[in-house]
Formats: C-alpha cells, structure tokens, sequence
C-alpha cells in the first residue's frame, strides 16, 4: 500500500450542511434548482448554445451564433432566453445587437450539482474506525530513516507507487516534509510503514494545504497498517490546522485510493498521461479532503 502525487452570487447551492452526518438529504429547495438546470440542459441545441458562447471566451452576438450552429436567429434567442432564465448565459444589449456571454459560475455549479445528484457529496468519514490492535504509530524519529527509506524501496518496487525511480536521499525527504507530520507505524518493535505530509506550496495562502505520501512495507499490507497511518495523519493534520489534504494514485493501486477515501478523501478526477514512467504515459486518480470543522 503507498500513495504519493506523481512530482511533487451566482448558481452554486450547497448541499444541505454536507459536513453534518446527519444531513443526508438533498434538500427539496436545491433539488428543485438542479431539476430545472438539467431540464434546461435536455434540448441538445441549447448544450451546443452554451458549449459554443463557453468556448468563444468572450461575448458573442446572435449573428454569430447561429452562423457557427446553423439554426434561426429565432431558435436561437429562443434558446438563448431559456438558458438565460435558469442563469447559465447572460444577455447584455448594445446598440442594435445582442452580447451572450457565459456566467462563469457554470464552472462550479454545474460540477457541483452534478455532484450533489451522484452522491459525490454526501457526508465523508473523518477517519477510519476500525484500527488495529496490534500497531502503534509515533512520530518519526532520526533512528528511523535507514526503514523508511527501505519501505520507501519497496513501494517503488512494485511499479504502482509513485513515479519516482530510486528513493531519495534523506536529505531531500527531510526538506521536502513537514517536520510535524512525519509517522512510523509498529509492529512488534518493528517499523513496517510511515506516513508523510509535505507542503503544495511555499505561498502564504496555501499553507493549509498538504500533500499525502504513505507507505506499508512488504508482507505486512492488509494487516490495518495503511489504516492506523493515516487516521493520525488526517487526525493530526485537522488538530494542526491543516485544511485540505491531497494526494495523486495510480488507477491500478486501488487499495491506495480505498484508504485515503476511508479517511474523507475524494476523487476530484482522473489526470490522463500526467507523466510517464519508465517510458510508459501513466494516469493518476486525483483526490482531496477538506477538513470539516472550518465555515463554510
């Protein structure tokens, strides 16, 4: 099991206090809200209509529209008024011509809804509850870098870790990770995983933001080691302050992606040939979590 990322107004409704565990249900208000944007949305000529003004990246007439779409100037201000009612475009006169334009929270609302409907927002674990008996988990010590680094191996070893190669020197891990976010796991006197969080960027306004590495030595994965690391990572990271956590998986290391949604984490997307490894163009599964107790 390891993870590591491959290098280093307007229409949006929330859905009804999803950090709430009791609040499971989307509410009738926003269902409603969503119902009419796809309904609006059904009519294939108003999909082109938005994809058309969306892509033009600035405002377009009329005339130009239903050049590029082939249709009326009549269906299209029909369909233009329909998108328009539900706040997907806004209209604007000049002189004798009309200016359609995108509202830009499209670029949230419709993600967002489309999100609320497939559940994708719905109330998210904390952290796992299920932790093993039988392993302990400390912050890391100097005497531990000789495990870490082997474990480090063995995770690359095995093709679905992480784009790196070789393991980095310990003076590249120390700089790279947060001094007080560093964990071993233990079993029976043995550090057989740890657990890293290293900073996205070095700009004030991210500072609570970090980034997941974990790491389960060979022939000790599917003991609940992965688990007791990274429920003190998230535990520890929401006490520290930290707001969001990421981190990007290989598709194939879906043990990997499992743990980290266990603890709250999400799948944003799928970057498509983010990289290549060893020559081969290599997805990652890109995911976050957002700690809960902060206002929305």
């Amino acid at each position: 099991m390891s993870s590591t990322a491959p290098a280093t107004p307007g229409m949006v409704l929330p859905l009804s206090d999803v950090s709430n565990p009791a609040a499971t249900q989307l509410s009738p208000h926003d269902a409603a809200t969503y119902a009419d944007w796809f309904a609006c949305l059904a009519e294939p000529t108003r999909v082109r209509l938005l994809h058309a003004i969306a892509v033009a990246g600035r405002e377009v007439t009329v005339g130009e529209l239903t050049e590029q779409l082939g249709i009326s100037q009549s269906t299209c201000s029909h369909h233009l008024r329909k998108l328009a009612d539900v706040g997907f475009v806004a209209l604007r006169k000049e002189k004798t011509a009309t200016l359609v334009s995108v509202n830009p929270a499209c670029c949230t609302g419709l993600p967002h809804a489309a999100d609320a409907v497939m559940g994708m927002l719905g109330p998210r674990p904390c952290c796992p509850t299920d932790l093993p008996v039988d392993v302990t988990v400390r912050p890391m010590q100097a005497g531990d870098w000789s495990a870490v680094r082997r474990i480090y191996a063995e995770g690359i070893a095995t093709g679905d870790a992480t784009f790196e190669t070789e393991v980095p020197e310990r003076r590249e891990l120390d700089r790279r990770w947060l001094p007080e976010h560093r964990w071993v796991a233990e079993l029976d006197g043995q550090v057989v995983g740890w657990t890293a969080l290293a900073p996205v960027s070095a700009r004030p306004v991210y500072a609570g933001v970090a980034e997941s590495s974990i790491y389960v030595a060979e022939g000790m994965r599917g003991r609940g080691v992965g688990t007791a690391l990274i429920h003190k990572q998230v535990t520890a990271a929401d006490a520290a302050g930290l707001w969001t956590l990421q981190t990007a998986i290989f598709p194939e290391n879906r043990a990997s992606i499992a743990l980290h949604q266990s603890a709250g984490y999400r799948t944003l997307g799928l970057r498509e040939r983010i990289g290549r490894h060893h020559g081969v163009w290599r997805d990652t599964v890109f995911l976050e979590r957002r700690r809960a107790t902060d206002p929305a």
